[in-house]
C-alpha cells in the first residue's frame, strides 16, 4: 500500500511560495489536495475507472450521470465546507482529472443511492486500562491496489492518519489527538443534497479533537445517506446510525459497541434493504467473539490490541465470514484490516485479510 505524506502547515506553505499568499489557508489546503493527487494519480486514475465500469453496471448510470449527481452537492460544499472543495479541487489538479471526477469518488456512496454494497465488521471496547477500536473493511476486490495510506498535516488542525481510496479525503482512521472512526455501509434508499456526504463526515470526525466534537458536528450538519459511523476517542465511543432523514446515536454497553452493515436501531420512514444477507449473522458472531474474551479476561486481566485483533481474523461461516472471500456470487472480500490503540494513538493495519499475515502498517499521526 502506497503511504502518501501530505503537509500544509505554516512551514511547508513559506516552502512552496517566496511570499505570503492571500489566502494561506486555502493555499495550504490547494497544496494538501496537489500533493496526494500527484502522489496517487495512476491509483485515481484506475478508482475512476473502476467506478465508470460499477455504476454502469450496477444503476445504468454513464460516468456524465454520476459526475451531474455529484455536481448537486457542490452548491452546499462550496458554500458550508468549502475547505473540502479546496482539497479536492488540488487532488483533480495533482492528478490532472476533471474536479468532478474527483467530487464523485467523494460522493460515491450518494451516487444512486441504495447501491452501498461495502460489508464491514466494527468493533470498539474500552476498558480501564485500554480503548481500541477496529474494523475489516470488506468490498470489490479490484479496488485493493487502489487503497493508500493517506497522512495529513495542516496547521490548527489534529494531524490524520487513514486508510482510503485514492482521492477520497476522509475514510478510515485516527488522528493525532486519539480520535478515530470506522465505517459501516448500510444499503437505504434516500439522499439529501443539502447534508454532509459520507466520506465528508469521515473527514469531519477526523478533524475533530473529541468524539463530542465530531458528534456536535455531525448532528448539526446531517449526513446524506444512510450509513453507520463509529466514532471515538480514549474516554467513550457513539455509533451514528445515519440516514438521509435523521442520525440515531447508538451508546456503548459496558464500553463496548458493534456494528455490522444493517441498522440496529428503529428508523423511522427508511427501509433497510440489507444489501449483504450475512450482516445479522457477522453481528451474532462479532458479540459471541466479545463474549467469549470477556471470559478469558477474568484470567487475563488484560485486554491487548492483538485480542482485538484476533476477533477480525474469524473465519467461522466461511466464505461470508467477519474475515471475508469471494463468493460465486460476490467478488466483494475483506481487502483492509484496521486496529486503532486510542490511548496510545497509533493504530496496526494489515492489508488483505488480516488470516493472512500479511506484512504491518503501523499508523501514528503525529502533529
Amino acid at each position: 500500500m502506497k503511504c502518501i505524506n501530505c503537509s500544509g502547515t505554516r512551514t511547508e506553505v513559506s516552502r512552496s511560495t517566496s511570499s505570503n499568499p492571500p489566502n494561506a489557508q486555502a493555499f495550504s489546503l490547494s497544496q494538501i489536495g496537489l500533493q496526494h493527487g500527484a502522489a496517487a494519480k495512476t491509483e485515481i486514475e484506475r478508482g475512476l475507472r473502476f467506478y465508470r465500469v460499477f455504476f454502469q453496471k450496477t444503476a445504468q448510470f454513464s460516468w456524465a450521470q454520476v459526475c451531474d449527481t455529484a455536481a448537486k452537492f457542490e452548491p452546499l460544499l462550496s458554500s458550508h465546507w468549502p475547505d473540502y472543495c479546496t482539497e479536492m479541487k488540488g487532488v483533480a489538479k495533482g492528478a490532472d482529472v476533471p474536479y468532478l471526477s474527483i467530487l464523485a469518488l467523494n460522493v460515491r456512496t450518494e451516487i444512486a443511492f441504495g447501491l452501498a454494497r461495502d460489508g464491514c465488521t466494527a468493533v470498539f471496547w474500552k476498558t480501564e486500562t485500554s480503548c481500541f477500536l477496529a474494523q475489516n473493511w470488506d468490498w470489490q476486490e479490484e479496488q485493493q491496489m487502489n487503497l493508500i495510506n493517506l497522512n495529513i498535516s495542516q496547521e490548527g488542525k489534529p494531524a490524520i492518519s487513514m486508510i482510503t481510496e485514492a482521492g477520497i479525503i476522509g475514510k478510515i482512521g485516527l488522528n493525532s489527538r486519539g480520535v478515530g472512526v470506522c465505517l459501516n455501509a448500510i444499503r437505504a434508499q434516500g439522499v439529501d443534497f443539502q447534508k454532509l456526504p459520507c466520506h465528508l463526515a469521515l473527514r469531519t470526525c477526523l478533524e475533530s479533537t473529541s468524539t463530542e466534537e465530531a458528534v456536535v458536528a455531525l448532528k448539526k450538519a446531517g449526513v446524506a445517506s444512510s450509513s453507520h459511523l463509529l466514532v471515538a476517542d480514549s474516554a467513550e465511543a457513539v455509533g451514528l446510525e445515519c440516514s438521509h432523514l435523521a442520525i440515531v446515536e447508538l451508546a456503548m454497553e459496558q464500553g463496548i459497541i458493534t456494528h455490522t452493515n444493517h441498522y440496529i436501531k428503529p428508523h423511522q420512514g427508511v427501509e433497510d434493504l440489507m444489501a449483504l444477507k450475512d450482516s445479522p449473522t457477522r453481528s451474532e458472531r462479532i458479540n459471541q467473539l466479545v463474549c467469549e474474551q470477556k471470559d478469558r479476561l477474568q484470567e487475563t486481566g488484560t485486554l491487548k490490541l492483538e485480542d482485538i485483533r484476533s476477533m477480525l481474523k474469524d473465519e467461522e461461516n466461511f466464505p461470508t465470514a467477519i474475515c471475508r472471500s469471494k463468493t460465486n456470487d460476490s467478488s466483494i472480500t475483506t481487502l483492509f484490516s484496521i486496529a486503532m490503540d486510542l490511548k496510545n494513538r497509533r493504530a496496526e493495519v494489515v492489508t488483505g485479510k488480516p488470516s493472512s499475515e500479511a506484512a504491518m502498517l503501523y499508523l501514528v499521526p503525529r502533529e
